[in-house]
């Protein structure tokens, strides 16, 4: 293949992909050349694996927006960082959204000369990164996939869902309308049908996901943000917020004090060394399992109601120990 062949593919490809791709008069007028030299070039570069398609309704050749990027130019330490936390963070959902970052990261390292990729693996060494515990949702990859499909081209679905709050397994229409990873599971965040309300679905727990054929429309108020409103992690209750007041011994004050837990913490140290938790939570019912990790460590000040169900629950834990 002579230069002049190469450039005039390289332009061809170049126009393709920044989506100035026209009919074959179209191109064959932009790259100076005659239409059957353009089929040609196409069929040249289909071989070379582009995926070129046409598009009968643009009337116009092109190549999938997900098939090439721009290309970045990263320093040693962004490519670096990339591949390192690709790799570590993505074998633990590889079915999911971190199966494409495990994949750029590849590509990424691939394309790194010899003494980087040698540097690249003296770093490794030297690095560990141990997420928290996860649900590795193996076997759900296809239900993720076809969630956040449906989430972009706002199509309805019909989930099976195993619910943990009904004890069984029920049936719902779901305008998905986000997609969210918190803590250690993905979750879809939409419209339930069953429910008449926006709720939060497990992926975990999806069973099976159809489409329904129908579509929706994200309302332009909604947010996660909003939906979420304070809930210590994803489920809020109904009703006002709640001022909680939490009094940490000295034993744990700092190793709760060092980590924001919730972004309306505000932490008084005092003379003691305890430490004086204050947070605004939407509903109490899963900020008591949090409060209950730290045993006999922490106190519950107020609101009263939480303070009377943390007392409950260590009540009945001395019950089944035997001890009361």
């Amino acid at each position: 293949m002579n230069v002049k062949r190469i450039t005039r593919l390289i332009d061809l490809l170049q126009r393709l992909q920044s989506g100035q791709g026209g009919d074959a008069d179209g191109l064959a007028e932009a790259c100076g050349v005659s239409r059957r030299t353009v089929f040609r070039d196409i069929e040249s570069l289909r071989e070379a694996g582009v995926p070129i398609e046409y598009d009968a309704d643009a009337q116009r050749y092109r190549i999938d927006a997900a098939h090439f990027l721009p290309p970045t130019n990263l320093t040693l330490e962004e490519a670096l960082s990339v591949v390192l936390l690709a790799g570590r963070v993505g074998e633990l959902e590889r079915d999911t959204l971190f199966a494409a970052a495990i994949g750029a990261a590849e590509k990424i390292e691939a394309s790194l000369p010899s003494s980087m990729r040698e540097r690249l693996s003296e770093v490794a060494e030297a690095i560990d990164l141990r997420p928290p515990p996860v649900n590795p949702l193996a076997d759900k990859g296809d239900v993720y996939r076809a969630l956040l499909r449906a989430s972009v081209d706002q199509q309805a679905v019909r989930i099976r869902y195993d619910c943990r709050t009904e004890f069984r397994e029920i049936e719902t229409d779901l305008d998905p309308y986000h997609l969210l990873f918190q803590e250690r599971s993905w979750y879809v965040i939409g419209r339930s049908s069953r429910h008449d309300e926006v709720r939060t679905f497990n992926i975990g727990r999806v069973k099976a996901v159809e489409p329904t054929g129908a579509s929706f429309k994200r309302p332009p108020s909604f947010s996660v943000k909003k939906h979420l409103r304070n809930a210590w992690r994803l489920i809020p209750d109904d009703g006002p917020d709640s001022e909680v007041h939490l009094r940490f011994s000295a034993v744990v004050s700092r190793n709760v004090a060092e980590v924001l837990w919730h972004p309306t913490q505000r932490c008084e140290f005092r003379d003691d060394g305890s430490l004086d938790y204050h947070v605004t939570v939407s509903g109490i019912r899963e900020i008591v399992w949090w409060v209950l990790g730290y045993g006999d460590q922490v106190e519950v000040l107020k609101p009263e109601r939480l303070r009377r169900e943390v007392a409950r629950r260590h009540r009945a834990a001395a019950e089944r120990y035997g001890v009361v």
